[in-house]
């Protein structure tokens, strides 16, 4: 299994916690040569789920990719999309 599969799979384990519809979670990865960028995508009615209170939640989220991704030297951006 590789890097890149191990830290989208951490953002689902971590999204699937959070979220009331779990069929609704895509997640895609952009790869560029020094950061990736994370795309997680869940159902309207669980943005605000996965966002939290002034966006604790997702800071929180964020820190334990960066933490995970820092062990293999790369950086990783998470970027929630509101559709």
């Amino acid at each position: 299994m590789g890097n890149d599969t191990q830290m989208r799979e951490l953002v689902e384990f971590v999204a699937k916690a959070l979220v009331d519809d779990v069929g609704k979670i895509e997640i895609s990865e952009v790869a560029g040569n020094q950061t990736n960028i994370i795309e997680l995508k869940v159902a309207k009615e669980d943005i605000g789920k996965v966002i939290g209170r002034q966006g604790r939640t997702a800071d929180a989220i964020r820190t334990i990719l960066n933490c995970a991704a820092a062990k293999h030297n790369k950086r990783y951006i998470l970027q929630i999309i509101d559709e």
